[in-house]
């Protein structure tokens, strides 16, 4: 019975059971409904087996709405315990969990999803491919992302969340001040998932250096396209260091080793700066398939070619590069010296200036352009402004000196959500409503879509710009509590309606999706937006290959070009495509590493080494697998491409 203690949650309360309950009943509802309806067989024939990376992309999507719900609810928590001085609403060890989740959740569990719902779904779109470089490589990297998403949340119900931060610092990670099993969870569960994002980086790198259309060299590819490798460059070069330093953290929490402890030569700083060595580029791999959404968007609906499009590429590949440079900026405090804080300063305030200049290309595109304010224009014009205020503060910050001031205070927490949230938040959700005809055949409604708009963005000022002053009053982040006395009150209380405000423009998200999907007119033509990149040039749905006949492109802005200018874009006749099959192995290799990872969790060695073995033997069997892919006949295209057109005009 001693083992099994381990699966209590060491610090229950109401909220947790309430929402275990909650967990509960929707499972079951889930598993009954799915049964009721007979979708067993549908579910594994399309989509659990899918290696379309379209369908794949959709799972992708719905990961990711569902964690930002997750995440929200944890937002909500936290500007509800401090909007009141000295409450009680959650005590010291529930709000460690709390932010904790929160960080991982939305960074690693909602943002990153979020990017790769729009790689997976738009990228070979784009270039004008039938499909990824490498089919069941992106499918295992889905399962894995997803089974490492699982299993960091079951830690809510089974043995209890982490609570040493998102950053997880040592010692307070290591198992002298983290005694449950939470920070297990942590290790292991963002190590699978890690994995999974490191393949998609592989894949999709190899997709566009090889599978483009012809005529479509890199300096003719779209500008997400372009953010999109850049991205995936950075993830094949940063997800190492961070696995590595999990697998370290890991060793130290089950194995007994010393990589970063402070005693028998460990090293705690060790953690942080591997850490964020790997967490710093993720900011630019979160914001720079953000800057591609704009760009697309932007450009559409002032109705003129992106202003300065090789300024916008050179820009990119300096962020990406120096990316590398400025990890250190995140401990200046920590007794680095002079020297050290100085140059890290310098690399700091050096990455503003190619951001700068994607802002004056995006202005230089509005000037004179034809605006349309449609819904993904409103979230791409509302960011420029807002990003800046958060991107200003980042220079400040950037100063090691004035960081004494700043670190650790609110003022740091206000000014990571201020990159974040108009930075990649509003571009995904930009980019969901700019593609959503695309994606499901309709459109979603611009009147509730703008509304929504409307009210994050006063949620979000409300919410913010009060903590830029509470921390430079002094109010410190990961405290749970205040004094009446401090005079913070009345400003979190502002913050907390902000919030609030937030929460309901994301229900009013849920509900145009919902109004949308029963009352929206489907009888919308392929190119709704009059749009000018090669993704509107194919039918809605998209068909499973994508292209009937491969495109043939000459300049950055392809489908425009065959609207306006009369270039023929899909010159040559049908023939028969190559695709390839479904399988059932990645999502089985998925489940072999969830239970490896939870056997990992608790120290179950023998249910280690059997899932070992299942993982083992699935790569054993692809490897004698003589399964070479399907053609798809001319005259199935034929059919298709009539019935398509006969739906959609």
């Amino acid at each position: 019975m001693d083992f099994f203690k381990q699966f209590a949650v060491p610090h229950p309360s109401f909220l947790i059971y309430a929402s275990m309950v909650g967990i509960g009943l929707t499972m079951v509802a889930i598993v009954i409904g799915i049964t009721y309806f007979k979708k067993w067989g549908y579910l594994w024939r399309e989509w659990l087996t899918t290696v379309d990376h379209k369908r794949i992309g959709i799972m992708y999507l719905l990961s990711a709405l569902l964690m930002l719900f997750r995440g929200g609810v944890d937002a909500i928590m936290m500007r509800a315990q401090l909007a009141l001085p000295d409450n009680t609403l959650l005590d010291s060890e529930h709000y460690n969990e709390v932010f904790t989740t929160h960080g991982v959740v939305m960074i690693l569990f909602m943002a990153m999803p979020f990017i790769m719902f729009f790689f997976n779904f738009l990228v070979p779109l784009q270039i004008g491919a039938r499909d990824v470089a490498f089919p069941r490589l992106n499918a295992i990297s889905f399962w894995l992302f997803f089974m490492g998403m699982g299993l960091f949340n079951l830690s809510f119900i089974i043995g209890g969340s982490p609570d040493a931060g998102w950053t997880s610092y040592f010692p307070l990670a290591g198992n002298e001040f983290s005694t449950s099993v939470g920070t297990n969870y942590y290790m292991i569960a963002i190590q699978i998932a890690g994995l999974g994002t490191l393949m998609t980086g592989i894949n999709f790198m190899t997709t566009i250096l090889k599978m483009r259309a012809p005529g479509m060299s890199l300096m003719k590819m779209p500008m997400f396209t372009w953010s999109a490798f850049i991205a995936n460059v950075i993830i094949v070069f940063a997800f190492p260091v961070l696995t590595v330093a999990l697998a370290m953290g890991t060793m130290d929490r089950l194995f007994g080793t010393n990589f970063f402890t402070t005693a028998n030569g460990g090293m705690d700083m060790m953690w942080a700066n591997l850490f964020w060595v790997w967490g710093h580029p993720e900011v630019y791999i979160l914001i720079l398939p953000a800057f591609g959404l704009y760009s697309e968007i932007i450009s559409t609906f002032a109705r003129r070619n992106l202003y300065g499009y090789k300024s916008m590429v050179a820009s990119m590949v300096i962020i990406s590069l120096l990316s590398f440079f400025v990890w250190a900026h995140h401990f200046f405090t920590m007794g680095q010296g002079p020297v050290s804080n100085s140059i890290f300063s310098i690399t700091t305030m050096a990455i503003a200036v190619p951001t700068g200049v994607k802002m004056f290309n995006w202005l230089f595109t509005l000037w004179k352009g034809k605006i349309v304010f449609t819904t993904p224009m409103l979230y791409s014009i509302l960011f420029i402004p807002l990003f800046t205020l958060g991107g200003v503060t980042g220079v400040m910050l950037a100063m090691s000196a004035a960081d004494y001031q700043y670190h650790n205070t609110m003022f740091l927490v206000a000014h990571f959500h201020n990159v974040i949230i108009p930075g990649v938040v509003y571009a995904m959700l930009a980019g969901l409503t700019y593609y959503w005809p695309k994606l499901f055949g309709f459109m979603l409604n611009e009147k509730i879509g703008k509304w929504t708009v409307w009210l994050l963005s006063i949620g979000f000022v409300l919410a913010f710009i009060p903590m830029y002053i509470t921390g430079l009053d002094g109010q410190a982040r990961r405290m749970y509590t205040y004094s009446e006395s401090t005079g913070f009150g009345p400003l979190n209380m502002v913050a907390f309606f902000g919030a609030g405000l937030m929460a309901v423009g994301f229900v009013l998200l849920v509900y145009n999706i919902y109004y949308s999907t029963r009352y929206a007119s489907r009888d919308i033509s392929n190119d709704p937006w009059d749009a000018r990149s090669l993704e509107w040039a194919t039918h809605t749905p998209v068909p499973e290959y994508n292209f009937a006949i491969t495109p043939k492109v000459n300049s950055t802005q392809a489908f425009w070009d065959s609207k306006k200018n009369g270039h023929e874009l899909f010159p040559g006749k049908l023939e028969k495509i190559h695709m390839p099959n479904n399988s059932g192995l990645p999502f089985i290799m998925g489940c072999f590493f969830f239970v490896f990872g939870f056997a990992m969790v608790f120290s179950m060695w023998p249910i280690v080494i059997i899932s070992l073995i299942g993982l083992l033997a699935c790569l054993a069997y692809r490897s004698f697998e003589k399964d070479h892919g399907r053609y798809i006949s001319v005259e199935e295209i034929e059919e298709t491409e009539t019935k398509l057109r006969g739906a959609k005009k």
